[in-house]
Formats: C-alpha cells, structure tokens, sequence
C-alpha cells in the first residue's frame, strides 16, 4: 500500500553472517519523532550496536538512508548517507554524498538497508522490487570502484533499466580507516572511515534498481515550493574571471568590518565554477589551512595559487554533474589530456589539500590524485593532510629519505607527493605508515610526530581555517562527527539566515567589526547551536548544504516537510525535534567510551601559537568557553559535554 507521505515507512535488515534478509516496518511515531535519513540512522544505530562493538567486527552496522524529502519533488534533496561506528574516531560516524543512488533506496521499498554481520566471502548486496539477495563478489573484489560500478551495472542488472551502485574500492578492501564509499564513478561518502567497515565485513558493493513510486501528501503544494526556490537558483548575473575571485578575498582580507553574507552570492559562484570557485578566494580571505597550518595567505600567495584558479577546472569541463534533483549542478565531467578521459572534477577540498595545504602547484597532478582516490576510494581530505603531515615531519628531520623508500618529501615536491599517494593506495613501503591517516601515522613515526598533527577527535578537519572563523573551531571540537567542515560556521549561519523564521535565535546584524566574531563565546556558541540543529534537518531529509545557503526563505525545507507528510510544524518545532537526534548520536559517543571534550581540535588550529603574519595574524580562539556554553545549549553537562543520565535513560526506552 503506498503511503500518503514523503516516507515508505519500512527498512532492510541483512545479516551477513548469518545470509538472513528480512523487512521491518516501522510505525510512523519513528518518523514524527526521528524523521528520516540521519535520524533515523541514529535512532536505529544508538539502540543496535552493542556498546563496545568492534568497529570493524560483525556487531557494528552500516546504515544506507536517503532522506525524508528524496523523491518527494523537493529540489536539492537527492543527497544519502551512510552511517555506522568510526574506525577512526571510535564513536559516531557518517558520510554523505550526491549523485544518484539515494532516490533507489526509496524506489525499492525502504527508507533504509542496514547491514551488520560479516561474510565468509566477498559478496554484494542486490535488491529490486522482487528479488533481495547476497551474490558473489569475488569477479570485482580488488577492482577500483570505477571499474566496479561498470562491471555491476551490467552484470547485475536483470533486466528494464541499468541499477544504482555503491560500492567500496582497494582502499576499503584493505580497511583503510580514511576509506569511503563511491557513487555514480566518483562521488564519494568520505568521511569517519566507513569504506573500511564495509570492507571488514566483506562488503563490495550494494546495487540497487527499483521502481515503486514514492510519496507525498500534498504533490501540489511540493511544486508550489520548488517553483519559487527555482526562480532564485536561476538567477544568474555576470561575475568576475577566475583569476579575479582572488582580488575578491584579498579585498575581504582587509577590510576591517564584514558585510553579512548572502548565500545568493555563493550561488552564483557554485553555478559558474563549482566549489572550485575558492581556489584563489579562500587562501586570500584567511579560510584555507595552508602548510599542514603552519602557513598563510603569504605562502600561498596570487601567483602560487594561480595554477589552480577556477577558470582551469571550467576549460576542463564537458558537461556539468547535476545530483538527482538539483537544478543547479555544481559537479562536472571533466576530460583529462593524457591519463583519463572522463572525470569528476575535484571539488574545493581536493584541490586545497593536495595543492597549497602540501605547497604543490601542479594543476595536472591535482586532477591525477582526484581521480587516483576517487577510484582507491579514500577520503583526498584526510590523505592530502596525511601527506602535509609527512612533508613537516621530513622538514623538521624525524623522517629521512631512509624511512620513505628514497622520496624526497620536500614541501611542493609534485612528483614526490604523487608517488607518496601512490604508495599509500597500494599500502606499499611508507604509504602504509600514511593510509590511516595522520593519527595512526603519528603513532607509527614517533619520535615526536605528534606535534604536528592537526587532528579533532581523530578526523582531519578540512580546508577551512579555524583561525578566520571560530564557528568551524567550534563544531571542528564538539560536534559527535568531529572535523566536519559541512555543519556549521559563523558565515554558514550568516547564509542560512534562519533567524527569519526560527523564534529566539541570535540575529546577524548587515554590518559587524571582525574581531567581534572571536567575542562573546555564549553567543557564538547558540549560533552554533542553531546551525547543529538545522543541518541535522537537512541530512534528515537528504538536503543539500549548499542549496541551504540561499537562506531559509529561499529554500522552504521546513515547509517542504509539512507538504510532504501532511504535518502542521513550525521551524521551531522541527528544530526541537533535531536537537533530541542531535543528542542521540552524542549519547552514542558516550555509550562507546568517547570523552566530549577530548574531541576539541588541536591548538594550531586554534592559533595557538598566534600566527605571526598573513590573513590570521593574531587570532586565537577561546574554544573551551564556546565548548562548555554550547553543550548547555542541549540541556548537555557544560563541563564533561555528556547527556544527563537522565536523557540517556529516555533514549534507551525511546520509540
């Protein structure tokens, strides 16, 4: 019977130990209370990994949810995620990624597969309207995910349409605790080290291909929705060339006060460029780490920065990628002259952490590791800082030549650089010492290493500095996903512009001094705190963050909810709801042994020692005053950042 709501209302549940396959249904109390997509990953997650588990061992799950709003004719919502417990954290871990797999998940069924258990062999999962089996993986066990992905889409596919794919690459195989899981030939869920977990339990792949139709309770009203978002995202003025983005941050260097930013700005950049659009811009506004954070605006400089300017990755561009459901299509196909010709084009994060986080000015050999990675299925933001690691720690003389197979790590040696990655995909020489990442890394080199890793939690954060915006030093130290760049900032805040319609949340004035940003930590903590609750709304219904930048008004998440299950909430109620999921995964954490507060970033990123020239000379971060008020603003212990025992016991006996 098909509901008359955004949700199927059942899950998947596969034992691979054991090979059992069988349907839950779920009342819908669940999705009033936990939504969708991330919530209900959390609430299915927090109750059925044993505390203790092994995140490599059978007890541990892997969640594959879509969201809420995937398929109901919202814009911008065709995002999935995956979930389950960190390898590399130890506690709560996720990833989320575009392209085109969510949508299926729905299309067969299920508002999410949840897998635990490990196979005696390799196998993949298949499921369609009528068949849901394990098969034999051994034929693309040890393929990358690119051949992977062809090779199922044609030889799993039973008939009608080509399936959707998911699957992990070498990197996972080889439980690489900073391996993903890949998409669509390149779109990656990188981050926590879920292609590790996978590969533990002898995952290769989940393919998909279903064709139930998916709900909505007031179809009319959706589009009514989708129209007006529509008509901001067409919108599309002349903007400066690639080149001149740079001008563009050095001039907000400067400047003494900030303009509170609108997303529309971001729009129009993300439309032209894609997330490319930074390249220049960041390193000139103080928002790039540069060398392993060690650097500044002055080392990587206009002329250092060029080679990766925006307009070299649009000339290399044949079509734009377009996610299910977005009309904008930020991603791009892009053709390589002499290894591949056809590739994602790396995103923003790519390019800066294998470019001026490890000094390298080489375009070519950007796009070659992209690519390189993107197959191995491993996360460019965490090896691009295990490489930035290495380089620091060759400089300061804790590694030679002896201990890296003969590579001469000097800072923005590209060749060198390229054969390290190479070596940490095969695993191969001192590639091992790097493919977990810079924790492990630093506990294999000793001999002091630790002090240049760059950590929180145990996750690489990404590529923007801490130093220029104490919202990202914040959800960086105390969000239970730690070093996640993709919740939350002060600027982010600024673009959401969620006090419009959310009651008693701080407002940003047009106008404000800079240095007010690093002031008032209670206040900076509740914009925090906003901004946690509302991105845990949009991974609860498969939104995506850059659609959520065009602001609140623009881009009616809230009323796309209501419209598509027939309820009557207000954005504060929906954000009541977001906190409770948001101290689920917290409570996770704790219920596996994670300390809160020992999750905080590393003082480098905090400017401590103060930088002493560039975009952040001088800023420092009074992070633990932030941690404490924003834990209180969960009804949290302000000094431990643990649930009350009493929160704990609700959500032990939750629906």
């Amino acid at each position: 019977m098909i509901k008359n709501k955004g949700y199927m209302g059942k899950i998947l549940v596969v034992d691979l130990t054991s090979g059992e396959i069988r349907e839950e249904t779920l009342p819908d109390a669940v999705y009033e209370k936990h939504l969708g997509g991330l919530g209900l990953a959390a609430h299915i997650l927090y109750a059925r990994i044993p505390a203790g588990a092994d995140p490599l061992g059978p007890d541990n799950m892997l969640a594959f949810v879509p969201g809420l709003l995937t398929g109901t004719g919202s814009l911008f919502t065709g995002r999935w995620m995956v979930a389950g417990k960190s390898p590399l954290t130890g506690g709560w871990g996720d990833a989320n990624c575009g392209g085109t797999f969510a949508p299926e998940i729905k299309r067969c069924g299920y508002d999410g597969i949840f897998i635990k258990g490990i196979s005696e062999k390799p196998v993949y999962l298949y499921v369609d309207d009528h068949t849901r089996e394990l098969r034999d993986a051994s034929t693309v066990w040890g393929l990358d995910t690119v051949e992977a992905e062809e090779y199922l889409e044609t030889h799993a596919k039973e008939k009608g349409k080509k399936p959707k794919v998911v699957c992990i690459g070498p990197a996972g195989e080889k439980l690489s605790l900073i391996s993903g899981i890949s998409t669509d030939k390149g779109r990656m869920a990188a981050r926590s080290g879920l292609g590790a977990v996978m590969g533990s339990k002898r995952l290769k792949a989940v393919v998909l291909s279903g064709q139930k139709r998916i709900g909505a309770h007031d179809r009319n009203e959706m589009k009514r929705l989708s129209r007006m978002c529509n008509k901001w995202v067409q919108f599309q003025p002349p903007f400066v060339t690639g080149p001149m983005t740079a001008f563009v941050g050095a001039l907000l260097r400067v400047m003494p006060t900030v303009l509170t930013q609108d997303g529309m700005l971001y729009k129009i950049l993300l439309k032209k460029w894609g997330t490319v659009s930074m390249n220049q811009m960041s390193p000139e506004m103080g928002d790039s780490p540069i060398k392993n954070w060690k650097g500044s605006s002055r080392d990587w400089g206009f002329r250092k920065s060029y080679s990766t300017n925006p307009d070299v990755f649009k000339n290399c561009e044949i079509v734009k990628f377009h996610c299910y459901s977005c009309p904008l299509g930020c991603g791009g196909i892009c053709t390589m002259d002499d290894k591949y010709t056809h590739t994602h084009k790396p995103e923003y994060e790519t390019v800066l952490s294998l470019g001026g986080f490890c000094m390298n000015q080489d375009v070519k050999g950007i796009f070659y590791l992209n690519e390189l990675l993107n197959r191995a299925g491993m996360d460019t933001i965490s090896a691009g800082h295990a490489v930035a690691f290495a380089l620091e720690c060759y400089e300061e003389g804790i590694i030679t030549r002896k201990d890296t197979d003969g590579l001469d790590l000097t800072w923005g040696n590209a060749e060198a650089i390229v054969a390290l990655v190479e070596k940490m995909v095969k695993r191969e020489g001192f590639g091992h010492v790097l493919a977990d990442g810079v924790k492990q890394a630093a506990l294999r080199i000793g001999k002091g290493a630790e002090a240049f890793a760059v950590l929180a939690g145990g996750q690489e954060p990404a590529m923007h500095d801490s130093r220029n915006d104490p919202g990202f030093a914040l959800h960086y130290s105390v969000e239970p996903t730690p070093g996640r760049h993709t919740l939350g900032s002060h600027l982010y805040y600024e673009m959401y512009q969620l006090w419009k319609v959310v009651k008693g949340i701080p407002k940003i004035p047009p106008m404000y001094l800079k240095g007010s940003k690093y002031k008032n930590p209670e206040k900076q903590a509740a914009i925090g705190a906003a901004n946690s609750r509302f991105m845990t709304l949009v991974n609860c219904t498969g939104a995506c963050l850059f659609a959520s930048f065009l602001g609140a008004k623009r881009f009616p998440l809230f009323d796309w909810m209501n419209a598509a299950n027939g309820w009557q909430l207000t954005p504060n109620d929906y954000m009541d709801l977001a906190g409770d999921i948001h101290t689920i995964k917290q409570s996770f954490n704790v219920k596996h042994g994670i300390e809160p507060k020992d999750c905080k970033i590393s003082d480098r990123a905090l400017g401590r020692p103060l930088q002493t020239e560039g975009a952040n000379k001088g800023r420092s971060i009074d992070i633990e005053a932030m941690m404490t008020h924003y834990w209180e603003q969960f009804g949290w212990d302000g000094r431990t950042g643990k649930p009350s025992p009493e929160t704990m016991k609700r959500l032990d006996g939750g629906v």
